[in-house]
């Protein structure tokens, strides 16, 4: 099984997928980058992490996709529930 930082570098390995990952919010990537590696470090699964959440499945998978695509920006318990789901504490802090 790939894992995502596999899949992640192989498909950087392409000056246009590696442009357009550079055009887009960094910010955004950065944070899917670390609820990503949360869940895979829980080992957990979406299903697991959205019953978690109190939520179904295709919600934490549209939560997923929504930030790889830049098209949405989570509410902060949205994102404080993901990371008590994964045995995270959320921490915001303005560098």
């Amino acid at each position: 099984m790939t894992t995502y930082k596999e899949l992640r570098t192989h498909a950087l390995a392409d000056p246009e997928v590696r442009a357009e990952y550079e055009r887009l919010n960094r910010e955004e990537f950065a944070l899917l980058d670390q609820m990503l590696a949360a869940r895979h470090a829980a080992g957990l699964s979406q299903a697991q992490v959205a019953e978690r959440m109190g939520t179904k499945a295709p919600a934490v998978t549209r939560l997923e996709r929504a930030l790889a695509s830049g098209q949405h920006s989570p509410s902060i318990d949205t994102l404080r529930k993901y990371a008590a789901a994964c045995g995270k504490k959320l921490v915001i802090s303005i560098a």
